[in-house]
């Protein structure tokens, strides 16, 4: 494997978090929401955390894809990431109850694959990999938006 390939599969693996062993898409997911709890209290920092990995993701996974010679490698992690990232970006409060709320509503989401995240996984490379993730993500969003504001949680 040519070292640039070498390169595209680190940073899709996400350092190798892909490798860990039986589940690595929800060893991604939490990586993503670690990040996400790392940067909760600067929401600039946040959205451009999210909005780096989602266009990293699409730049390296494909690639990544192609030097492993698999489509949508177990070890391909970081659409899981953005994923993770997206379902908690700008929520109106963040206790405990929001980020496990939130993880294990995309976990549950990216598994399922509702409409249309199911037929993203037909479309070759980056967009197949990344897609399905990144709908999960905005589904999850969607729904802790409303149900937290319902809720009328505090900010924290």
């Amino acid at each position: 494997m040519k070292i640039a390939d070498r390169i595209f599969v680190v940073l899709a693996s996400v350092f190798f978090v892909g490798y860990l062993p039986l589940i690595p898409g929800t060893f991604g997911s939490f990586a993503g929401l670690g990040i996400f709890f790392l940067l909760r209290r600067n929401m600039p920092a946040a959205l451009f955390a999210t909005l780096l990995i989602m266009v990293l993701g699409f730049v390296v996974s494909g690639r990544a894809e192609k030097a492993l010679g698999r489509k949508d490698h177990r070890c391909i992690v970081i659409d899981e990431v953005a994923g993770m990232l997206l379902s908690l970006l700008a929520l109106p409060c963040y206790g405990i109850e929001t980020f496990i709320a939130a993880f294990f509503l995309f976990r549950l989401l990216d598994t399922l694959k509702p409409y249309p995240a199911g037929s993203f996984e037909s479309y070759p490379g980056a967009l197949g990999i990344m897609g399905d993730d990144i709908i999960a993500g905005a589904y999850v969003n969607i729904i802790l938006q409303v149900v937290l504001r319902l809720a009328s949680c505090r900010a924290s």
